[in-house]
């Protein structure tokens, strides 16, 4: 009896152990693992008071929901400003566009009337010199009228002195001498009017010459015109921009949460005063993965693909399912703060560990929730 009972237990050891060595065969497990998961870090975009506070530690929250509130009065005034700008804006391009209408419409019509004022003075000018031609033409005339009319006066007074004419005759000569000199003075007198007539003509053309040059210079007032327009125009783009920004600060105000997942590491309260770049809190998402530690000696047989098999330290009795999805290019050692410099002559060959990314195939489970840091055991089928 006692040989029989050494015979089997040596049989179930050997059992035993060939079961063991086949399983060895075909699974690689490592207690050197935990999940990770990205966290995502809230953070406010604006600078404020905190108003309120919709969420609490480790609440499950989805995308979308409202977080923390902040004091938004400053932002809406700031959109109201913002909105008054661009109105006024938008006036000050609309009554730059009516300018440019009635600047160009009364140019055109200045230039014509200059145009057409020059070209009348012109004509003005030339009939008062053709007139004051003709008067001193006239002078001349009776200038040579009144020298003759004068030397028929003086011979008459010589041969009434010798009785050789008679008085009436002499009389008659010296009325044709008074009435040529009333004559040439008449003459002058037309001359003097139609030379001042002339210089009038001539003030007035240089008047009208200097208007049409003053309208001539109105297309530099149009392009001034047209230019202040766009810059009227670029006003309203810039108010416009302006308005957006206003609104979008304003939209910040209202903190959401941008990823499905539990809060974890609230340090915000109503009150607070927060600004950009300071965490508020953290969501942790359902979506984790397992970084398994393998040594470099369980990778022969491991490749992306191969089946696993989880169990987690704070359910002993549940089992995740999942998959290899990549292995690390490297030992973890390589990328530490302080990588090991083995040229050193200390050199001890140390087993490395190698880090595997495992993703876990199972829904998300309400009741077995899995967390950044949690210790795990996956167990790999290599064969």
């Amino acid at each position: 009896m006692p040989l029989a009972g050494s015979t089997g237990l040596l049989l179930v050891t050997l059992a035993v152990g060939g079961w063991y060595y086949q399983h060895a065969l075909k699974y690689e497990s490592t207690d050197d693992a935990f999940v990770a998961a990205h966290v995502v870090m809230v953070s406010p975009k604006v600078a404020s008071y905190v108003a309120t506070v919709a969420v609490g530690d480790n609440h499950r929250v989805r995308v979308g929901d409202l977080l923390v509130t902040l004091d938004a009065r400053d932002f809406e005034a700031r959109l109201a400003q913002a909105q008054a700008n661009l109105r006024a804006a938008r006036a000050r391009y609309q009554a730059a566009r009516v300018h440019v209408e009635v600047i160009g419409t009364t140019t055109a019509a200045g230039v014509q009337q200059a145009a057409a004022g020059v070209e009348a003075a012109h004509r003005e000018v030339e009939g008062a010199r053709s007139r004051l031609a003709q008067a001193q033409a006239q002078v001349a005339a009776a200038a040579a009228e009144a020298t003759r009319a004068e030397t028929e006066a003086a011979r008459y007074d010589r041969l009434l002195a010798v009785h050789a004419v008679s008085q009436q005759e002499r009389e008659a000569a010296l009325a044709s001498h008074r009435s040529t000199a009333a004559q040439l003075e008449a003459a002058q007198r037309a001359e003097q009017a139609a030379g001042d007539r002339l210089r009038q003509a001539q003030a007035q053309l240089g008047q009208a010459e200097a208007q049409l040059a003053g309208t001539q210079a109105a297309p530099v007032e149009v392009a001034y015109s047209r230019a202040q327009a766009e810059q009227a125009a670029a006003e309203i783009a810039q108010g416009e921009a302006a308005v957006r920004q206003a609104a979008l600060d304003l939209s910040y105000t209202r903190i959401v949460a941008p990823e499905a997942g539990h809060i974890t590491k609230k340090v915000v309260e109503p009150g607070d005063f927060v600004q950009p770049g300071r965490t508020l809190l953290a969501i942790v998402p359902e979506q984790v993965w397992i970084v398994a530690n393998f040594k470099e000696t369980q990778l022969e047989h491991m490749h992306a693909g191969q089946p696993v098999v989880i169990t987690v330290d704070a359910y002993p009795g549940e089992r995740f399912r999942g998959h290899v999805e990549s292995i690390q290019s490297g030992a973890g050692a390589a990328f530490s703060l302080l990588p090991p410099e083995n040229a050193t002559g200390n050199y001890v060959k140390v087993v490395q560990r190698v880090p595997v990314k495992i993703v876990v195939d199972d829904a998300p489970d309400p009741t077995h929730p899995l967390g950044p840091g949690m210790s795990v055991v996956p167990t790999v089928r290599v064969r």
